[in-house]
């Protein structure tokens, strides 16, 4: 078992910043975790004090139901990628998948069976004696991998390894990661600052803000239902739509037109509430036509995405408390793309609208059963 467990873990530098702020956390065994922020959240600073090479000012931490805190990192079997490799360019890739043997202990003979039974793996047999400097750097990251796997530790800890690729070998590195780490089934913990490829690969995300952790969940949830402002527009390739609303005979006035209060919402709302109406560009229905239930604008800028486009028109204020300036956004198939200067017309789907008070999200649902941080400066080392 190789689940790791944080209990008030705190970490403060010696110039008084408070990097990570009691934080209680749980990776199960064999989950995809990652650590999702703006630079500076913290999230760094946390896999390096899972790691050990933080030390932590407060708490602990476990790791397979061993209490590691005050452990070396050599004695905490955890393996690390970081966001450069640190592969030994003087060194063959065999010797550098064998390095970590090597420190073990292990004979010669031995670990060179085990990188190159690795290797193999990881379809690096043809490049095993070549040195870093000639590689791709697709291949430099499946050294580091290599790397990683060749000790058989209980936890991975990946910090932004995916970051150094170009575009296309990003994906298709994103593709190999997640089938590795499938068939490996090792407990993985990996920092990004990049949404998609948290969405893409992780069971469960810690959304992390100035030390502290705002939301921990799967991707649908956290993409579907963020539990506050800062998640709702931080999570996603394109930001959550959060609108000034305010609460007038059992409707929201919003952005000049009086929407249906959401369900989960509607028993917790009061009349003259002032609110913040969110709904995601990818819930929203354009229209070049007047509709029932529309927020109308006029569009300003249309971005060409592909397969898509993302349409921004500004609002009125109307007699909601906008202020002028108010805009949504709002995904409209290839071929009906608007112009700029057009009129349009928004219609939220039902079900896909949430409203938040003092920033976090009013519902009637239960909060989910996951610990969250206290506040703590904004800090990253």
């Amino acid at each position: 078992m190789s689940a790791i467990t944080m209990r008030e873990l705190t970490k403060v530098y010696p110039n008084g910043v408070r990097a990570l702020d009691a934080l209680d956390l749980e990776i199960a065994d064999g989950e995809f975790f990652a650590l999702l922020g703006p630079s500076g959240c913290g999230k760094t600073t946390l896999l390096r004090t899972i790691a050990g090479l933080e030390v932590a000012s407060g708490g602990n931490v476990h790791i397979g139901g061993r209490n590691v805190t005050n452990l070396p990192p050599g004695k905490r079997d955890v393996a690390m990628v970081f966001q450069d490799y640190a592969l030994f360019p003087h060194m063959t890739v065999q010797d550098n998948i064998a390095y970590p043997l090597r420190i073990k202990k292990m004979d010669r003979r031995s670990r060179g069976e085990k990188a190159a039974e690795t290797a193999d793996e990881l379809g690096l047999t043809a490049l095993l004696q070549r040195r870093p400097g000639q590689l791709s750097g697709g291949q430099q990251q499946r050294v580091a991998l290599a790397r990683a796997m060749a000790c058989h530790p209980q936890v991975f800890l990946l910090d932004e390894p995916l970051s150094n690729l170009d575009a296309r070998l990003r994906l298709e590195a994103r593709t190999f990661l997640k089938r590795l780490q499938r068939e490996l089934g090792v407990t993985t913990v990996f920092v990004t600052h990049d949404q998609a490829e948290a969405l893409a690969l992780a069971d469960r995300i810690a959304v992390m803000e100035g030390g502290r952790i705002r939301q921990v969940g799967t991707p649908t949830e956290v993409f579907r239902r963020p539990a506050n402002t800062f998640v709702a527009g931080f999570i996603g390739s394109t930001p959550m739509n959060l609108v000034d609303a305010e609460v007038h005979d059992g409707e929201l006035a919003v952005a000049g037109t009086r929407l249906p209060v959401p369900d989960e919402a509607r028993d917790r709302v009061s009349a003259g509430e002032k609110l913040v109406y969110g709904v995601r560009p990818e819930y929203l229905d354009y229209s070049p036509e007047p509709a029932p239930g529309a927020l109308s604008g006029q569009v300003v800028v249309v971005e060409n995405l592909g397969s898509f486009s993302l349409v921004s028109l500004d609002m009125p204020s109307g007699d909601a408390p906008a202020t002028p300036g108010t805009s949504l956004q709002v995904v409209v198939p290839e071929g009906r793309e608007p112009e700029p200067g057009d009129t349009g017309w928004v219609v939220p789907r039902p079900g896909r609208s949430l409203l938040y008070r003092d920033g976090e999200l009013v519902s009637t649902a239960a909060p989910p059963a996951v610990p969250a941080a206290r506040t703590g400066a904004d800090a990253e080392r």
